[in-house]
Formats: C-alpha cells, structure tokens, sequence
C-alpha cells in the first residue's frame, strides 16, 4: 500500500499571507494550488508552483466557488454548466504556470463549500466530472459520497483522502469549519495511521465510522501546520 500527502496551499493573496508554503513542501508528496477563485493570485500561483518544482512535489488544481472573501467557504448556488466553467478556468490558470515550469497537473481537488457540495449534490460532482474528463488527471475526495460515485461511474480516476485535520460525524461526513483550529500532532498522526491501516476513524459523535485513505491532506492554514505534517509524515513513513 502506498499513501501520499498532500497540502492544500498557494492560498496567499496580494500582501496578505496563508500559511508556511515553503516549510510544509519537505513534508508532503502533492501541493493542492489554489486558483484564484477562494485564494491566491497570479504571482504566488507562479511562486508555488516554482516551490513544488524546488521540492519535488507533485502540483494539483485546487479550484473552488468564486468567493474570495469567504475564502471558498461559503455555500452558492450554482448550475452544472456554469459551475464545470469556473472550474475549467482556473485549472487552465493553473496549468499554463505548469507548463511555463514543465511540470505535468497531477490531480484535481475541489476547495471547502464547493468539496462538501460535491459529496451531495450530483449536479456539482457531474460538473467537476466534466473537466476532469477533459484534462485526464486523478480527483481527490471523500469516500462513500458521490465524489466516489460519480467520479468513477463516469470512467474517472478516484483518490479516497483523508484528513488529519479536521473531524468526521457519524455519517462519515467531513465537518468543514470557517476557519481552522490548532490540533495536536501526534494524535492527528494516529488518527492518519489508523485510517490507513484499519480504514477507521472516531467521529465527532464517538464512534467508528468507515474510511478510505490513498492520499493524506494536511491544511496549511492550520496554526501549527507543521508540527502536525511532521508527525504526520514520520507516521506514515513505511507507507510513502
């Protein structure tokens, strides 16, 4: 079995900063690179994506709905159409950086509201199934939900993550917050072990509920981001 991790980053925007980008590459396997649309820019697109190439990590589009004051937070309505549209334009955003840097895009990743909708709404997974058919790369997201339903009913490539920093309920559902809160590392890298190697994890609730982990997801905006990727990484180690 192998497991990679991966990190949700480049979210900085204009002067204001998000997270240790460059202290979280030796950690992880796959930078999840925002496009725009919940956070970043075209300059610390570029910076990213030069980081990823200095480090060796594998660079995916993190591409959400169009509200960068809530950070992609927020739930909107939108339909099919429109939404594979906005998806399309900031992959393609992203990818001209990539092939500036002779890098392949590795993988897509929906962002906060917009990866919650997705588990639910088969309008929002067809869409994200739309572009991914077009650029031809792996989707991450959460298992037993239609992320996994859709994506590989229509032919797709799915990667089931994990979190190590945030909480599931007893459904299996991520609890997806406005903001993100300190955790401690090592029990986030027992829960990451855990869901590895016995496909479990504690739900907010107490119980086990059921998972499935081929990649691990780190948040970068969590305020000790990198004590948790370190634990997380030396837990994992046999399995990289």
């Amino acid at each position: 079995m192998k497991i990679n991790i991966n990190c949700d980053m480049g979210e900085s925007f204009g002067l204001y900063k998000m997270g240790d980008d460059e202290g979280m590459m030796p950690f992880i396997t796959e930078a999840n690179v925002a496009c725009g649309f919940h956070g970043s820019d075209p300059n610390h697109m570029r910076k990213t994506v030069a980081l990823a190439k200095k480090y060796g990590v594998r660079v995916g589009a993190h591409f959400s709905l169009p509200d960068l004051p809530g950070f992609g937070r927020r739930e909107m309505k939108i339909d099919r159409e429109e939404m594979a549209n906005i998806i399309t334009y900031q992959v393609g955003a992203l990818k001209a950086f990539l092939e500036m840097g002779e890098i392949e895009l590795s993988h897509l990743k929906p962002h906060g509201a917009l990866y919650g909708m997705a588990a639910k709404q088969e309008h929002i997974a067809q869409a994200i199934a739309d572009v991914g058919v077009h650029f031809k790369v792996p989707i991450f997201g959460l298992t037993n939900t239609l992320h996994e339903e859709i994506y590989t009913a229509r032919g797709l490539e799915f990667c089931p993550e994990f979190y190590a920093d945030l909480g599931y309920d007893k459904n299996g559902n991520l609890v997806i917050t406005r903001e993100h809160h300190e955790v401690d590392p090592q029990d986030a890298a027992d829960r990451c072990l855990r869901a590895v190697e016995l496909g479990l994890t504690k739900s907010i609730d107490g119980g086990d509920v059921p998972v499935k982990a081929s990649s691990i997801c780190v948040h970068s905006d969590t305020p000790n981001a990198l004590e948790v990727a370190r634990a997380v990484r030396k837990s994992l180690e046999p399995y990289l």
